[in-house]
Formats: C-alpha cells, structure tokens, sequence
C-alpha cells in the first residue's frame, strides 16, 4: 500500500537541499504539484501519476518535510518556501515567456504558491487551489494549540508525541487512512530529527503570511480552480466559497464526502478534476 516514491533529483537552497523529481514526457506541458502541512509529495503520488500521461509533472519535498533537508535553525517559513519555490522554478526553466506550468496546490502550498506569483512575480498558466490554505483564521484548533505552546510539545516523550502526531493527521481524513499510509506519513516526524522538524515548522508559520497577501487575491489574473473535500475538518468548507469569492472568474469544484487530505480520501475524482481543469480551452 506504501507505494514507493523516490525523489531522485537534489537543488541546493539557502534553506538546504530540496529533493524533487519530475514524471511524463519531457515536452508535455508542465505541472508543478505543492504538498502542505504536515505531508511531503507522498500524498500527490496518485495524482501526479495520473496527471503524467499528459503533463510533465514536477513533485518535490520543501525544506524541512519528506525526504528534503532538515536541521536545526533551519528557515522552514512560508516566506523562505515561497522564495524557494521561485528559485525551483528557475532551476526547472519554468520562468520563460511560453514555459510557465499550471501549479497545484494543496493547505499551505497554496499560500506558498500565491506568495510566489504575487509578491515574487512567477507566473503560472493556470492555478489549483486544493483544500488551501489562504484565508484567516488560519489553522485548525489543535494547531493553533501546538503553535501556541510548541515549547511544551516539544518536551513529548517520543512515545506521546508519536501518539499526538498520528490522531492529528488521522483527523485530516474524513473517509480514514489505510495503516500503512497513516505510518508513513508519521514516521517522517519521528526520531531524533522528525520530532523536532514537526514543531519547528509549527512554531515557525503563522497567519502573516496569509495576511501579507489576501488583500490581493482580487489582481490574480489567471484560470483558478478552488476544490475542496466537502468535509474538511481542518479547513471549512466555508473558506472554499469565501476564497472563489475574492478570485476573479474562479471555478469552484467541492469533493463529497473527502476531508483535507482529498489525495487519500477520493484520489480518482480529485485527478479526474485537476485533468480536466488543466486541459480546458
């Protein structure tokens, strides 16, 4: 059921080494997948599998998740993802007139993304916003609390926080996770250097980054698809239709009956949906 998954590829950043890899024909047109918090591109698998029979799909772990790096003092902000995803696209010779991907996103890649294109100037050909997070008030109950007191959280012993860090991300799905899905994801924020990325990113992301931005969601000037799992428990439903709101002309697609982590929860209809919104004339 852990399907493998290898980002085969490295860049080195001012916020230490990305791994990403990319799937599909080299001249097929390009997709660029954003995982959020707290996942890596393990959750696109699916997707960008099915998204690489006709696009060349881009994946990769932002500093501080998966398999990319992580240390100590390490900047693992939205800022610091959003200048770091600029320079991927860079790297990735997605900056030319006529090269510009279609971006997907999902929870905090979607600040990331928009950071991205409004304050560092990227742009995209169209934009999908998945379960994103964008809009204040920002986070769920329970990561306002460890954001609020992570000094404490990170005091856990490994056993108890193990235990803390699998029952929230079990509640990211509305539908449940297979076992062996649930463990993957949590293995990666345990041990010596996961316990401590988990609430260093926590400590480090607060609803600035979302306020330095939302006043300008209204210059977005681009194709957006908001899609949301209908019962997101992390992120209400409400903020999809307040976000397609404030998007000039976006479409707005609702998932029945999948959580925030629609990837896992209803794979075949949320691909369906990307494939479809990425082809439209």
């Amino acid at each position: 059921m852990t399907e493998n998954w290898n980002l085969d590829r490295t860049y080195r950043s001012a916020s230490g080494e990305v791994r990403w890899t990319a799937l599909g024909a080299p001249d097929a047109p390009p997709v660029v997948l954003l995982h959020g918090t707290p996942f890596s591109s393990y959750v696109w698998r699916g997707a960008a599998r099915a998204l690489a029979g006709r696009h060349r799909v881009f994946v990769w772990d932002m500093p501080g998740y998966g398999a990319s790096a992580t240390h100590e003092g390490q900047d693992v902000s939205l800022a610091a993802q959003g200048r770091v995803f600029g320079e991927l696209l860079d790297h990735w010779g997605l900056t030319a007139p006529g090269a510009e991907p279609a971006v997907v996103a999902h929870d905090f890649g979607g600040c990331v993304a928009l950071r991205t294109h409004l304050l560092h100037g990227a742009r995209y050909r169209r934009l999908a916003l998945v379960n994103a997070l964008a809009l204040a008030p920002w986070g769920s109950p329970t990561y306002r609390l460890i954001h609020a007191h992570h000094q404490v959280f990170e005091l856990l012993p490994p056993e108890l926080h193990r235990g803390m860090a699998r029952e929230y991300i079990r509640s990211g799905s509305a539908t449940g996770l297979h076992p062996a899905v649930l463990e993957r994801i949590v293995d990666a924020w345990c041990g010596e250097a996961g316990q401590p990325a988990f609430y260093r990113q926590i400590a480090q992301n607060d609803q600035r980054f979302t306020d330095e931005i939302e006043h300008r969601y209204g210059e977005l000037d681009l194709p957006v698809l908001v899609c949301w799992g209908s019962d997101d428990a992390w992120i209400p439903v409400e903020r999809a239709h307040e976000l397609a709101a404030r998007i000039p002309g976006a479409q707005l697609r609702l998932i029945e009956g999948a959580g925030h982590l629609v990837q896992e929860d209803a794979p075949a209809e949320l691909a369906a949906t990307l494939l479809g919104f990425l082809e439209t004339t």
